[in-house]
């Protein structure tokens, strides 16, 4: 067992190194070997995770007393069996992809040091593994998005990310110090015991150590998974290479969602920053949807979906549910980096032929045409609100009948009830010949999402926190104030009728719209088409410190 633990970051990153040492001896095809390592890794991922599923109990194994050590539990051999595969798709991917570039050669070689990279990370047993590993993603990463060095955007934009992670590594770098001084110990287990025993024995600066450190992770996962206002790397690094996009939006971004997990013994303990990151987390994932839809570059709108799902993953880890927030991230990185590995072919097709053809749902998003065929509307506002919430409520009810008593599940239940009430609410409004038909298949396939969903997720919660008195405590962890948590949820729900009333007397009023309406939606588009100026805000900030700088530079005649 120990050797299968070794030989999982071990192998792609001797193959990285085979690859470099071996190029000019086998020129381009030497790239194979990054290929087999990746390959091999994956297999070993898949045993591992075998054996877990078999009942093999987590242990470490230490290759140095203070650091060097590898964590094999649920969580790691899972995400190792994730990053492994879904490099090994990009590394085939990318033997035609990048043949025509240049450094074809060194692509491949830091592609091998980011997997295994990703995998140490993720395996990493003891702070100072973490800590190398997380802040080695960044520059390996600033490295593969710049990879093309003569494009001046490509660099711009990997600068900007290496400069938001450095950011994001600093509060990391606080915690673990903290830690180690609390508790004279790098390790992660002999941490967590520690913790668990006694979670009030230390504090900093009068408030509880756990605390602060929970803050200082949740800062850290906030720049790696782009929430808002660290979010501006995300969709401006699209200059880099495709197969690194689909990497990155796989694999690296969801990063802050296995960070949070991996401290979940800290974040027990710590109800009020679980509050303050489920209120990033829903803001991010409602600002990340609406930017996706104002854009016109298809890596661009990805990059904000990105953001938004990223968000929603943040969101469920502020409402206790930590493994469903690991379901979220793979799920998530296995749909986005297929849309990003087919988003050329698409590019593609569409240079070939730039004429949309006229179909029913080109004619009901761009032409706002409204339905021939048209079901009662009180029918179908019963369907659009009592048919999802049915559906959710049975599947749930099905997995664990006392669901329904945690805070979090009312969440999870409400936000479902929205997407599932939406899809009918679009499903009516589409321009078919047989309504009918087409609402009762967009039932049923909600149904099979939803049924799929509820079972997958609760397997999840099973196997990475086998402890039912744990999950009990992160649940709880999480739970608000009742008066506080109905006024949320009425906000919420105003928002949302808002929108679809909105939406609703646009379409029936078309264009007859008045001066007033139209210099809103004029200023409303403008703001979102601008990003809500966020971006420009930084760009000024930068240049203003580079002024600053220049003149400091000048006034000290140190150039």
């Amino acid at each position: 067992m120990e050797k299968i633990i070794l030989l999982i970051p071990t192998l792609p990153l001797l193959a990285a190194l085979l690859t470099y040492l071996l190029a000019r001896r086998l020129g381009r095809q030497v790239v194979r070997i990054s290929v087999i390592g990746t390959l091999l890794a994956f297999v070993a991922a898949a045993v591992a995770l075998w054996l877990t599923l078999s009942g093999h109990a987590a242990h470490t194994v230490a290759l140095h007393d203070t650091w060097l050590t590898l964590l094999h539990d649920p969580l790691s051999s899972l995400m190792a069996l994730v990053i492994a595969g879904i490099s090994l798709i990009v590394h085939i991917f990318s033997l035609r992809y990048m043949a025509e570039e240049p450094g074809y050669v060194r692509f491949f070689v830091l592609l091998g040091l980011m997997t295994a990279t990703l995998l140490i990370m993720v395996a990493a047993g003891d702070l100072l593994t973490l800590l190398i590993a997380w802040h080695l993603v960044g520059v390996l990463l600033y490295f593969l998005l710049g990879h093309n060095t003569r494009d001046a955007s490509a660099f711009r934009y990997a600068f900007w990310t290496k400069i938001t992670y450095r950011i994001g590594d600093l509060p990391l770098l606080i915690a673990a110090v903290l830690l180690y001084q609390a508790y004279g110990t790098w390790s992660l287990p002999l941490i967590f015991e520690q913790i668990s025993a006694a979670p009030d024995a230390h504090q900093v600066l009068g408030m509880p150590l756990a605390d602060a450190v929970a803050g200082l992770i949740a800062l850290a996962a906030f720049a790696r998974s782009a929430q808002f206002l660290l979010h501006t790397w995300l969709p401006y690094t699209m200059a880099g290479p495709t197969p690194v996009s689909a990497l990155m939006h796989a694999g690296i971004v969801n990063a802050g969602g296995f960070l949070i997990n991996r401290f979940a013994p800290i974040f027990v303990h710590s109800s009020d920053v679980l509050h303050w990151v489920f209120i990033m987390g829903l803001f991010t994932a409602v600002i990340g949807s609406v930017l996706m839809l104002t854009q016109n570059d298809i890596k661009k709108s990805l990059g904000y979906s990105t953001m938004g799902q990223m968000g929603f993953m943040i969101m469920e880890c502020g409402i206790g549910a930590f493994s469903l927030a690991i379901y979220h991230l793979i799920a998530h990185g296995l749909f986005k980096g297929t849309l990003f590995l087919g988003s050329g072919g698409v590019i593609n097709a569409a240079r070939k032929d730039d004429g949309v053809p006229k179909e029913d749902l080109y004619t009901f998003v761009v032409e706002r045409r409204l339905a021939r065929q048209r079901l009662p509307w009180l029918l179908m506002a019963a369907i659009t609100l009592a048919v999802p919430i049915i559906i959710l409520v049975t599947a749930h009810w099905l997995v664990a009948q006392d669901y329904f008593q945690k805070q979090s599940a009312i969440v999870l239940l409400f936000f479902g009830w929205i997407t599932g009430a939406q899809l009918i609410f679009a499903t009516y409004r589409m321009r078919r010949q047989n309504l009918r038909r087409l609402v009762i298949l967009s039932i049923c396939s909600f149904a099979v999402v939803v049924l799929g969903y509820v079972l997958i997720s609760h397997a999840f919660d099973l196997f990475l926190y086998p402890d039912p008195a744990f999950r009990e405590q992160l649940y709880a962890a999480a739970d608000i104030d009742l008066f506080w948590f109905d006024v949320l949820m009425v906000l919420v729900s105003l928002v949302i009728i808002f929108g679809w009333g909105l939406a609703y007397f646009t379409d029936r009023n078309g264009n007859r719209k008045g001066k007033f309406a139209g210099r809103l939606w004029l200023s409303f588009y403008a703001l979102i088409s601008r990003e809500f100026y966020i971006s420009d805000l930084y760009a000024r900030l930068s240049r203003s410190l580079l002024s600053i700088a220049g003149r400091l530079n000048l006034w000290l005649r140190w150039i």
